[in-house]
């Protein structure tokens, strides 16, 4: 149990770092139109907001030191 919180917290803590920095996004796929079965589809890339970013290296951070501290 104590590994795998250092783990878990370590990996958000990483994640989050990566997207406050500015590097995490998404895609998103829109039907603009359709006539019959005739479909304009448009790919957008959306940046994934900064407090998720920061709400990540929070519970990370969170998770490591209890999993440092948790005596096992």
């Amino acid at each position: 149990m104590r590994a795998a919180l250092i783990v878990i917290g370590i990996i958000l803590l990483v994640a989050g770092i990566w997207v406050t920095v500015g590097h995490g996004s998404y895609q998103q796929t829109d039907t603009k139109a359709q006539i019959g079965s005739v479909k304009i589809e448009a790919t957008e890339d959306h940046a994934i907001p900064r407090w998720v970013g920061i709400a990540g290296i929070v519970v990370g951070g969170v998770l490591a030191v209890a999993g440092f501290a948790r005596k096992g």
